[in-house]
């Protein structure tokens, strides 16, 4: 039977979780108010309001009317990972935000970028409360560091998304950078479902075994990826009359997160070996 928890929006993390829904509903009505802008890094920033924005108070109800003690996944595990990648989310777009769209008289893109700096001060806060777990609880799978890592390799690719362009994959070789970037962020993805829903344990062979894998497989492709792209992209310079969001700009911010994929892969890799040494 449902009921209502009062508690769950008195404590602490309730109460920063409030001030997170409302500051990303200001965040997001505050850019829709300037109006639409035909950018791949306007859409990025909106969804990740929009998207923190909706959970924040999908988890606000959730606790209040106690739902969340039927659901058939780890709650306080699902709960902790969100606000990490919320942080994540919010930090990317207040840096995006600021640095494409604003300028001296933007007023309500200034006060949006304001805003959003002080929503991911308000999700760390949320980490460090949901983080500090008394002595001998047991924490799930996205609140330790593979899954940390999980969770940051699918947002590195993410923002790699964000900046492709059609025009710039016409050759095979960034075609097979492109394959590289999706098929990981795929398997990521179904690793991090599969252990959030606890099926990992109808798999007729080690599930950990299978990860690892994986795990020098994508680190592996995402070493040639790392060469290739920036081998391919760079042929010719910075255009002199490139503006503030030039595609070439935008090869750079792919080559960057391709770098810093392959690290948490290669990270990945290497501490879930040591988890599991015995293949």
């Amino acid at each position: 039977m449902v009921h209502v928890e009062l508690r769950s929006v008195t404590q602490p993390v309730g109460i920063m979780r409030i001030m997170a829904a409302i500051l990303t509903c200001m965040c997001f009505s505050l850019v829709a108010s300037v109006g639409y802008v035909s950018s791949p890094y306007w859409a990025w920033c909106m969804f990740t309001w929009c998207f923190c924005f909706f959970f924040t108070f999908l988890i606000v109800v959730l606790e209040f009317t106690t739902v969340n003690t039927k659901l058939p996944f780890a709650w306080e595990d699902f709960t902790t990972a969100f606000a990490m990648l919320a942080t994540l989310m919010c930090f990317a777009a207040s840096i995006i935000y600021p640095t494409f769209f604003t300028c001296a008289t933007c007023h309500r893109q200034i006060g949006a970028s304001v805003v959003s700096w002080v929503c991911l001060g308000v999700y760390v806060g949320e980490v460090v409360l949901t983080r500090l777990l008394p002595s001998g609880e047991n924490i799930g799978f996205l609140s330790t560091l593979p899954g940390i890592m999980k969770m940051l390799e699918t947002f590195l690719a993410c923002l790699i998304f964000t900046s492709l362009e059609k025009s710039q994959f016409g050759s095979p070789e960034l075609q097979w950078c492109v394959a590289v970037y999706s098929l990981c962020f795929i398997f990521s993805i179904v690793i991090i479902l599969l252990t959030l829903g606890k099926l990992t344990s109808y798999f007729p062979f080690s599930f950990e075994k299978l990860v690892i894998v994986y795990n020098i497989l994508a680190a592996v492709v995402y070493m040639t990826a790392m060469v290739i792209w920036p081998l391919y992209s760079f042929r010719t310079k910075r255009p002199s009359n490139c503006g503030s969001l030039c595609p070439w700009d935008k090869l750079v911010v792919v080559t960057f997160m391709t770098i810093l994929n392959c690290i948490v892969y290669t990270l990945d890799t290497v501490y879930s070996i040591r988890l599991v040494p015995a293949l």
